[in-house]
């Protein structure tokens, strides 16, 4: 890895180091906002989320300092905290102003629906990103806070699917969430809301049988997903009645295409060489589209620095590192930018797949047909 400035325990450890990366909490106040003025002020929440964060991305450019990883747990308590309290913040946000609008009626039918787009855009874009960092750690209640956030969106199978198929065999046609050279995200969007909670029980299932337990046994965590997931539909319903788990399931889908537009821009195109007979190389930064802009690296907690997530997923996110374009490959803007482009399939071609030739030219300069990694039918890995 070339070497980048680094950044010592003691800065690391000051409340101004990590108070960037609480900005995502000044978007709160946003949805109030919305909720109570109506018209125009429906979208400052996807405007903000979206805009505000690249345009900062354009005029700060971007951050290449690491810290050390000698860095304690105790000196990165202001980076934890973040994602802990979001968790109820969110709660109290989204069943909050669900009740509000559905108790005052002041909003027309268009606004609220645009509203818990906005308020889906922020449970997707943060909420989900700290729950997939609260998922990778080690303290329990960290994970259940995870799988609270998870549950306010029906997305609860992601933590099984992402820890144990897709950090095991990214870049491998098992894995449903590595986007495919050529894949628009239209296409890949409904194979991945299809075969990814499949995925995640057969990997829990096959977690219980090499315990000689059934799939029905109590510790299957797919109980506690259909439970939690249950209990905030119920809520929803409660307290906001039938309009309620409209709006309520609106804000769920919306944050289920914020993260599967992220997972879709962060592997595309990138496979890991099959080495035959289901064997595959090694997980390497190569696999993983990077991007160190500065403004989207706060708001996401450095979820672009991807290729050192896999490297180490329960790293914590201040201590992930950046890697240089001669080992990880970079993307020329920040997530939220690439995610647009996304959406519009012939902008996204155009952008990125000169980038996967370039890659696959740099580093497997001896395959010569790529049609079985474009269309994933190399062997499933063993």
């Amino acid at each position: 890895m070339t070497p980048f400035p680094i950044v010592s325990p003691t800065n690391m450890a000051r409340v101004a180091r990590a108070a960037p990366f609480w900005s995502s909490v000044a978007l709160i106040p946003l949805a109030w906002i919305g909720a109570v003025f109506g018209g125009w002020t429906v979208i400052l929440m996807p405007v903000a989320t979206w805009y505000l964060f690249s345009a900062i991305d354009a005029l700060a450019g971007s951050y290449e300092e690491n810290a050390d990883l000698e860095t304690s747990e105790d000196e990165l308590f202001w980076y934890r905290l973040v994602t802990i309290i979001w968790a109820p913040l969110q709660f109290i946000t989204l069943f909050g102003v669900l009740w509000y609008v559905t108790a005052t009626g002041h909003l027309g039918a268009l606004e609220k629906i645009v509203l818990f787009f906005g308020i889906g855009v922020m449970s997707g874009t943060i909420g989900l990103v700290y729950a997939h960092e609260l998922a990778h750690q080690k303290p329990k209640f960290e994970r259940w806070f995870g799988d609270i956030l998870l549950a306010m969106v029906l997305y609860s199978h992601f933590r099984s699917e992402h820890l144990l198929v897709h950090h095991r065999y990214v870049g491998t046609p098992k894995d449903p969430v590595t986007a495919r050279y050529n894949e628009g995200f239209h296409k890949y969007f409904p194979r991945v809301l299809r075969q990814q909670p499949v995925s995640a029980f057969h990997a829990e299932k096959a977690m219980l049988a090499r315990r000689n337990f059934a799939w029905y046994h109590r510790s299957n965590p797919f109980w506690r997903y259909g439970a939690l997931q249950f209990a905030m539909l119920m809520l929803a319903i409660s307290v906001g009645g039938w309009a309620g788990l409209g709006l309520f399931l609106v804000q769920a889908f919306t944050a289920m295409w914020q993260l599967e537009l992220t997972n879709y821009v962060e592997h595309y195109g990138l496979t890991r060489k099959h080495l035959g007979n289901g064997k595959y190389e090694h997980l390497l930064p190569r696999h993983s589209w990077n991007a160190s802009q500065l403004g989207t690296n706060w708001l996401l907690i450095n979820l672009q620095r991807h290729s050192d997530h896999h490297y180490k997923p329960d790293r914590r996110f201040p201590l992930l590192q950046t890697y240089d374009e001669d080992q990880a490959p970079q993307l020329p803007y920040g997530y939220p930018i690439m995610t647009a482009a996304a959406m519009i399939p012939p902008i996204w071609r155009r952008v990125m797949n000169p980038r996967v030739r370039a890659w696959r030219k740099k580093h497997y300069p001896e395959i010569k047909d790529w049609a079985p990694y474009k269309n994933a039918t190399n062997p499933m890995p063993r």
